[in-house]
């Protein structure tokens, strides 16, 4: 019969659990033992059946792992948290039944576990374990035979001890049970020491395990609880009541206390106290922060705590379960506001590691064998993996990733409190928790003192042995031990000591403050220190995340409209939120915001429009509120200025009044330590004591050191429980809280939606450990393969909508929405989920990554296929890449070209590193999944690489992640070339003249400089009359503008050349740098060199992806259309309109403008943005090109230089004559500087031509803001008369001034210019 469903969740304990050997059944061995067997034989290839059919005789009896049962549990089953058998039998007993004999240590221990349901909810266990003797000769003689099986087999194969170099046998074996003969003799591989197994002359014991299952994580007193029980075991004196009493009472009577509540209840032996933190408070965490900090040290725990929040997968490994839990939940609990939304398992038992080859991220705890070596351990996948050693205090982390803000002042802040409760922050190798106490006399001194104080005060039960007795009318009958009595009720002090106080021993010292024992001392600064570092991790998403609600994005009119349209839309500003935080803070945010549970967090936040607010948001945003009373939003809060956590020194304060303060100090003003502190002073509740229960005579007998077989029918019947249901409510005289209906305005579709909202982008959701037959692992691992399939989807979707926008912007359409940061955030996305698909299902590895390892196989491979064809290239496996330009030879496009790239690179140390660098370069080059797909063609490799499951071995999900992946072809990524911005790459250049108009060759010495946004080659001479260079240097990141030249010797000095091309030799990305001009003296404008603005080349791919798709191409060098002399200009008929120059004016100077309001990094090349196609020299030019007189009249080409230079000679006439001394000083001045520059540019020993000598002035005119203050000069000098016609725009007055206005709005930016423009000018 079930327990009250509807009273359940008010209880503390749901259930009781008993765990063991059944007597019946006998030795089974442990199927879910047999079942990894299983799956190992099938990873390593062997027959699966033949292994599963054979016994395993080569471990001794004693290691072997034999199925444990749930002996019973009370209630059989409660509605609201059904009784999963299974998974609390796996739980209670991760290792199966452990034997023992009487020689080996027989130490209880303690460890709790938690078991997630597909909602999200979690339910905690707390468990017992402890060793009862074996009784039944069955088992006694069934162990026996196999003990003698297994010395058969020894002595037939003595040698034969395989070497174990695997995951699974260094952790298929459970710990030896000998402390003491595990290393003797050499012996300990085959544990054949002499101290066996005899029936005759050994006691053999087995393990058992008490579980209580609880709804909230409150271990200490869980722990408490449980250890008296056992206590009472093994106890010579009877407990004072039956042990059902107790169990009883736990289950029904106890009720969990309500928020902001404390609540004492009676153990077998004395009270337990627990609390609950308030609604205003940080949600309960009773797991010691304490220990999970001296583990493992701030730094070590700060850097776990970093990737949890980046979800990356982390890996947690103890040989005490107790450990992997505390450190486990210590680091979720610091999570606050936001909560891990993956594969969440803190005890991972041995038989279920298929579970860690899951593609998704993950926290686990995997139990160690000692003295396994880490070395052996072979993870499935450790290219995204933190892996924490808690018994070697260290950690292995993931590559590249962001360090969290402020880490430094953060662990500071963080050292500082563990120092103040006299904890090292350093940490260090903290001793395994002490063993459950099992002495005897303790527990005599015990019997004979709470609980029997307790019993008198509670006048209800009469259930006491006869030496209890004896004890009981001694206290009643002694004057001087009830003056004592009373004085200690009085005082607080325990009865516990109250022999001590009658021998004269001074028992205060020993007892703890205010009448508590030392262990509940203990749990108060637990809770003390746990709640101040749960502060700090606070605080500091309080401050990072203080605007957060500024760029929540709600726009939807109706809950269900938005669960509709959910995956379509976009929820937080993430651009804006970005560019409003401080530049350190931005790699980790960037990264932070991408995550599942930061996107959980805001869709919380939007449906808290329509129901009831999370319980983190809840709390969270009340934080907020109260930080914005003390501090309104102000600048300052951009700052990265480290801001310490304002609850401490609150609690500093609070600590301080309280001391003067009567206890009535309303707890909303207090510290939350404060709070903790005054509920354990003042309980709230007493919950009923432990009382004779209805039982059967005879039952419940009780048997020294064996735990006794509990009455069923008094432990499961719901009678009493509707007797005492009042229980639960006592404090606040109010009945039980009705269970809260849905809201009217919700249909069911609706809530449906709301759970799917809940769950959207969990790919997969808990994995359920009850049942684990093969075909059930198979559809979990079909569930990856959608899960990983779908997260492709949505990740190369991602990439290409916030690249297209980017370029959408360019071609003049909406606003930038991403930034450098943001896509280098998506790209190691991308990285990470393609190292997960290549982990997923993964049977042979090299090194840490997947990825790496399964390219380095096929490269083997190929290499051999090739030196037995006696051919450079493979049959098939590259092919030349085609070029769109003229000039340049093919390319070859391979997977192993590339991966010798990648090798080459000195700089790259690991297999992570090279995976990435390898992804990286393919997806600039356009061929990642091209390079993929050849990769996977190789299927013989991809079958002995791969489990039947795996994500590569499923064809048609294959095929679509590969088609995805093409889609990002139609984007241009430099996300190689901007990441790896220090190695040597290999250049090639191809000059290409016009050769119909001149010769193809020249005698002069050309010479030839690229420059890039990384910097430039230096001056590279090319070999006389070769048109082709190839040259290393530097990574000069995105190619900007070339310097071209000769030295104008020989008698073919003159040269005309349409473009230079340059192409970067691992990237393939090819620049065309267009000409169109003259080299030469008395030709175009005499210029023996010109400074050429660059334009990436698309290429043009066989293959379908990126066709009619492309970026719009960079700036490049004004075209030829543009003129070779003003002659060509003036003769063509398309001469552009005044309101055409005046807005081209505009938008080179809008370019420019907003060139310098994007972040730096973001910015590119300014250079283009002055001198190419479009750029402000291209503008005004045609400025000063308007109206200028045609070169009929002059019989000669003349350029705007001309014209710059006659107004110079009449300036500087003019200043000789004395006529430029009697006008105003400034526009002196401007006369001078306009002089000293052009004779500067004039003067200098470059010979760049007339046009080249006009972009210079430009450029320098802009950089030292002084083109405004040359205009009027030029437009008031008297030689324009002469030069230009009436309607020139130089001589219209309005427009002059207009062009000043415009031009002086560049003044507030630092204009730098790139020094292969400047080079050699003297001012």
């Amino acid at each position: 019969m079930s327990g009250s469903g509807s009273a359940a969740p008010c209880r503390f304990a749901h259930y009781f659990v008993i765990c063991g050997i059944d007597n019946e059944t006998g030795l089974e061995p442990d199927a879910l033992a047999a079942l990894y067997q299983w799956l190992e034989a099938d990873r390593q290839g062997r027959d699966p059946e033949a292994v599963a059919a054979g016994e395993n005789f080569d471990q001794s009896p004693l290691k072997r792992t034999f199925k444990s049962k749930v002996l019973a549990h009370y209630p059989e089953n409660i509605e609201c948290n059904p009784f999963d058998q299974d998974a609390v039998n796996m739980l209670c007993m991760p290792k199966g039944l452990s034997f023992r004999t009487q020689r080996d240590s027989r130490t209880p221990q303690f460890h709790s576990f938690l078991i997630t349901r597909e909602d999200g909810s979690r339910t905690y266990g707390f468990v017992h374990t402890f060793y009862e003797e074996v009784t039944s000769p069955q088992i006694c003689s069934a162990m026996q035979t196999l003990h003698q099986m297994h010395q058969a087999e020894h002595n037939a194969s003595a040698h034969n001890c395989p070497s174990m170099d695997s995951l699974a046998s260094s952790l298929d074996e459970v710990e030896s049970p000998s402390s003491t003969s595990s290393l003797q003799g050499g012996r300990r591989s085959c544990g054949c020491s002499g101290e066996g197994y005899d029936s005759v002359r050994d006691t053999l014991y087995v393990s058992k395990a008490m579980c209580l299952i609880t709804p909230m994580p409150f271990m200490h007193a869980c722990k408490r609880f449980l250890s008296q029980v056992h206590r009472a075991v093994i106890s010579h004196q009877p407990p004072p009541l039956p042990l059902e009493s107790y169990i009883y009472n736990i289950l029904y009577e106890v009720p969990l206390p309500p928020p902001g509540r404390s609540l004492k209840f009676h153990g077998v032996y004395e009270p337990i106290l627990c609390q609950r933190p308030g609604v205003g408070e940080l949600p309960l965490a009773d797991f010691p922060l304490s220990e999970a900090f001296q583990l493992l040290g701030v730094e070590n725990l700060v850097q776990i705590f970093t990737c949890v929040l980046l979800e990356m997968q982390i890996l947690l490994y103890s040989q005490d379960y107790q450990r992997l839990m505390v450190v486990a939940e210590g680091i979720t609990t610091l999570l606050f506001p936001f909560q891990w939304q993956h594969v969440y398992v803190p005890i991972l038992p041995a038989s279920l590691l298929h579970f860690l080859d899951a593609p998704v991220p993950y926290l686990m705890g995997l139990q160690s064998k000692e003295g396994t070596d880490r070395s052996k351990l072979e993870l499935p996948q450790e290219a995204n993996l933190c892996f924490v050693d808690i018994d070697s205090h260290c950690i292995e982390l993931p590559e590249d990733f962001p360090q969290f803000p402020n880490k430094t002042e953060f662990i500071q802040e963080l050292s500082e409190v563990l120092l103040s409760f006299g904890l090292s922050p350093e940490g260090g190798n903290a001793s395994p928790e002490p063993a459950v106490s099992s002495q005897t006399s303790m527990l005599e001194k015990e019997l004979k003192s709470t609980s029997l104080s307790e019993l008198v005060d509670d006048r209800k039960n009469g259930n006491l042995g006869g030496e209890a007795l004896d004890v009981l009318e001694l206290l009643q009958g002694n004057p001087t031990l009830e003056r004592l009595q009373a004085l200690a009720k009085r005082t607080g002090v325990k009865v516990a000591r109250l022999e001590a106080l009658a021998v004269g021993q001074k028992a205060v010292g020993e007892e703890g403050v205010g009448g508590r024992s030392p262990a509940e001392e203990e749990e108060l600064k637990n809770a003390k220190l746990n709640v101040q570092l749960r502060e700090v991790f606070a605080a500091r998403f309080a401050t990072m995340f203080a605007d957060y609600e500024s760029f929540v994005i709600q726009n939807s009119p109706d809950l269900e409209s938005w669960l509709t349209n959910r995956e379509q839309m976009h929820n937080f500003d993430k651009a804006s939120f970005l560019s409003d935080q401080p530049e350190p803070y931005l790699p980790f945010l960037s990264h932070f915001i991408e995550t599942q549970m930061f996107a959980t967090f805001i869709d919380n936040k939007i449906m808290s429009q329509w129901e009831e607010k999370e319980l983190l948001l809840r709390v969270f945003d009340g934080r907020i509120e109260k930080a914005r009373l003390y501090n309104v939003r102000a600048p300052s809060l951009r700052s990265s200025v480290y801001q310490k956590c304002t609850f401490l020194k609150e609690s500093d304060s609070s600590l301080k009044l309280s001391q003067h303060e009567p206890l009535s100090l309303e707890l909303c003003f207090s510290s939350p330590a404060q709070a903790i502190e005054q509920r354990l002073r003042k309980i709230d509740h007493t919950a009923i004591h432990p009382h004779l229960l209805d039982m059967k005579i005879g039952q419940g007998k009780y048997q020294h050191s064996f735990f006794p077989k509990l009455q069923a029918d008094v432990l499961v019947e719901g009678c009493l429980l509707l007797q005492n249901s009042m229980a639960f409510w006592d404090w606040d005289k109010a009945p039980p809280p009705p269970i809260k209906p849905p809201k009217k305005s919700f249909s069911a579709c609706c809530l449906k939606y709301m759970q799917e909202a809940r769950n959207l982008g969990k790919n997969l959701r808990q994995p359920k450990l009850s049942d684990l037959s093969p075909a059930v692992i198979a559809q979990t691992n079909w569930k990856f393969v959608e899960g990983l399939l779908k997260e492709c989807k949505m990740k190369t979707k991602r990439m290409l909508v916030e690249k297209m926008g980017r370029e959408a912007v360019e071609l003049g359409h909406g606003e930038v929405n991403i930034t450098g940061l943001e896509e280098n955030t998506l790209i190691a996305s991308l990285c990470d989920l393609l190292e997960r698909i290549w982990s997923h299902g993964l049977q042979v590895k090299q090194g840490k990554s997947a990825l790496w390892s399964h390219l380095v196989h096929y490269q083997t491979r190929e290499e051999k296929n090739e030196q037995l064809l006696e051919s450079p290239v493979s049959n098939g496996q590259e092919k030349r890449k085609p070029e769109s330009s003229v000039g340049l030879p093919a390319l070859r496009v391979s997977v192993i070209q590339d991966m010798r790239h990648i090798q080459s690179m000195g700089e790259i140390k690991t297999d992570v590193g090279r995976a990435r660098a390898w992804i990286r370069l393919s997806l600039e080059k356009k061929l990642l999944s091209q390079h993929l797909k050849q990769l996977l063609s190789n299927q013989a490799l991809t079958k002995k690489l791969y489990k039947r499951y795996a994500f590569l071995r499923c064809e048609e999900e294959k095929e679509q992640f590969l088609f995805h992946l093409l889609s990002l072809n139609a984007v241009d990524y430099f996300c190689f070339t901007s990441v790896f911005t220090t190695i040597m790459i290999p250049y090639r250049a191809v000059i290409i003249p016009i050769k119909k108009l001149s010769n193809a060759m020249t005698t002069s010495n050309p010479w030839l400089c690229v420059s890039g946004e990384l910097g430039d080659s230096g001056i590279l001479q090319i070999t006389k009359n070769v048109l082709e260079m190839t040259f290393d240097c530097q990574n000069l990141g995105k190619l900007t503008t070339v310097q071209l030249g000769h030295d104008n010797s020989g008698l073919l000095a003159k040269w005309l050349v349409d473009c230079v091309m340059v192409r970067n030799e691992i990237t393939c990305h090819t620049y065309k740098f267009p000409c169109g001009r003259w080299l030469g003296k008395g030709v175009d404008d005499g210029s023996l060199e010109r400074v050429l603005i660059g334009e990436f080349v698309v290429p043009c791919n066989d293959d379908d992806g990126g066709r009619g798709s492309k970026t719009p191409p960079l700036q490049r060098s004004p075209s030829q259309i543009r003129r070779i002399s003003i002659t060509s200009l003036t003769g063509r008929g398309n001469k552009p309109t005044t309101v055409q120059i005046q807005e081209s004016i505009g938008e080179a100077v809008n370019s420019i403008i907003k060139h310098f309001h994007k972040p730096e990094k973001e910015r590119g090349s300014l250079t283009v943005l002055l001198c190419g196609e479009g750029g402000l020299v291209w503008a005004l030019e045609q400025f000063f090109h308007h109206g200028f007189r045609s070169a009929r009249i002059f019989q000669k080409n003349v350029f705007v230089w001309d014209f710059y230079e006659r107004t110079v000679e009449f300036m500087e006439n003019a200043d000789q004559i004395g006529d430029l001394q009697e006008t105003p000083e400034p526009l002196g001045l401007n006369c001078e500087s306009f002089c000293r520059y052009v004779n500067a540019i004039n003067n200098m020993p470059r010979n760049i031509g007339k046009d080249g000598k006009f972009q210079l002035l430009v450029c320098l005119g802009a950089r030292d803001r002084l083109l405004p203050q040359w205009l009027p000069l030029l437009a008031e000098c008297p030689v324009i008369t002469r030069m230009y016609e009436e309607n020139a725009l130089l001589r219209d007055k309005l427009t002059v001034s207009s062009l000043i206005a415009v031009l002086e709005t560049l003044h507030d930016f630092p204009i730098t210019l790139e020094s292969s423009l400047t080079k050699s000018v003297e001012l």
